[in-house]
């Protein structure tokens, strides 16, 4: 009797925890943040800063040109990780090594966790990414990089156009930049009428060395009966059709690349005790004194503007032991936006980036110049540039000293490094790929560093 009066207790105790924390109510803080969001959001409060689930497909945003479907996100979830698609290597020994998740892998919050990602080329992926290096078989020249810090893939259903200079998509914002689409580049896919993750996905597949036909995908049953559910109406005999659905399959799937288990998610979903009192008052300085919220202001805390901040380019930044490769002054991809459609007006300006789990992958900006968010937060606090080529006429007016204080610095850190931390992104890959390869990376250093 004794026994099972103890173990009701302790049944209580625990239900009643966990009531406490799930229920908690509402204190003088959490309502001075709910009265800020009231403001930030138009009148809407807490509801315009929810993420939607991953699978309520008519609340994610997406192309009309291609519906979000269940079938479409299990196909594209596969092909996002399968290394069987790294199949146009420079150089023959990494034919099938690599993937879209060698530069946008989960364990680094799907950015790359090295400065400069790295597709054809790379060897090795240590715990989080970061000892991913040049295969010595490769020139520097021959690897597949990009000449400024790969972005996350994390919430992107909410960028209509992709990339730091915002270049892929031919919606929104390139509307009217149909001259930039040139002959020839990537750019011209734009012309496929997409918005900008289909067009990514489609145009990543030549850029990235990743090689989908008739052929690799009837030689697998799996993947064979997978493209059939997700695209019934496709032309089969098709080799370019089978490239630009896989393409739209990869878009839908990173569409459902939501960071819905934050703490903040949380607590606007009505869980007050899900934010520590200190990530409150970051949360309140983010919304509120710091103005972060200028710009970081939608449901991934993203935007779809540009500006420009002064920060160094890739290859004047902070590595560490790290080293990139390929940069020159010269790249496009340095001047932002201006580098894409060519106008005075938009040099040096990049597209404000989504904020969630940012600690996976400590590099900041396009040119990986910050590797801590408090120095971030410091450098926006003080807003002296650091990149001398960019003129001060280029600077954003929003890139004023915010006076904040040492410990406001602490708060805002905590805010944006735990507060909008998903800890449960691994629910977004696969178990195994139906090649049975390893991934995201699948060279021979790769698999051992992954256990595989």
């Amino acid at each position: 009797m004794k026994k099972a009066i103890f173990t009701f207790a302790i049944a209580f105790l625990v239900i009643s925890c966990t009531s406490k924390e799930d229920s908690a109510a509402p204190t003088t803080l959490d309502t001075e943040l709910e009265k800020i969001l009231l403001a930030t959001s138009n009148g809407k409060g807490k509801s315009f800063y929810i993420l939607p689930k991953s699978n309520d497909f008519d609340k994610i945003p997406q192309d009309p040109k291609n519906p979000i479907t269940a079938e479409k996100v299990a196909l594209g979830k596969l092909l996002f990780h399968e290394t069987a698609l790294g199949r146009n290597p420079v150089v023959e020994s990494s034919n099938s090594t690599y993937s879209c998740a060698s530069c946008h892998h989960v364990k680094a919050g799907f950015q790359a966790c090295v400065p400069q990602g790295i597709g054809d080329g790379g060897v090795g992926f240590g715990v989080q990414g970061e000892k991913r290096a040049k295969n010595p078989l490769y020139k520097d020249s021959e690897i597949d990089v990009q000449p400024i810090r790969t972005p996350s893939a994390l919430n992107i259903a909410y960028q209509t156009n992709i990339l730091w200079n915002g270049q892929f998509g031919a919606t929104n914002l390139n509307v009217g930049t149909e001259a930039s689409w040139t002959k020839g580049t990537p750019k011209e896919k734009n012309n496929l009428g997409f918005e900008g993750t289909e067009i990514q996905a489609i145009a990543g597949q030549d850029v990235h060395r990743l090689f989908i036909t008739k052929s690799f995908v009837e030689s697998n049953s799996i993947y064979n009966d997978l493209f059939k559910k997700a695209f019934p109406k496709m032309n089969t005999n098709d080799n370019l059709e089978y490239k630009i659905n896989a393409g739209l399959a990869i878009a839908a799937y990173e569409r459902t690349l939501l960071s819905t288990e934050a703490p903040f998610q949380q607590w606007l979903n009505g869980n007050y005790g899900a934010l520590s009192e200190v990530e409150k008052k970051g949360a309140t300085l983010f919304f509120g004194k710091a103005s972060c919220v200028t710009c970081h202001n939608s449901p991934s805390l993203a935007s779809m503007k540009f500006y420009a901040l002064g920060v160094n380019d890739l290859q004047n930044g902070n590595y560490g032991i790290n080293t990139v490769f390929a940069v020159t002054e010269a790249k496009a991809e340095h001047k932002g936006r201006g580098g894409f459609t060519g106008k005075a007006e938009d040099m040096y300006k990049f597209k404000v980036p989504q904020l969630y789990n940012l600690k996976d992958s400590p590099f900041y900006f396009h040119g990986s110049s910050f590797t801590k968010i408090e120095d971030v937060i410091i450098y926006k606090n003080i807003a002296k540039p650091q990149n001398t080529k960019v003129p001060l006429t280029q600077i954003a007016p929003e890139f004023k000293p915010l006076n904040l204080t040492n410990e406001e610095i602490v708060q805002l850190t905590e805010f944006i490094k735990n507060g909008l931390y998903d800890r449960n992104l691994q629910r977004f890959a696969p178990q195994k790929l139906p090649s049975g390869l390893a991934f995201p990376n699948n060279d021979l250093q790769s698999r051992k560093d992954l256990g595989f």
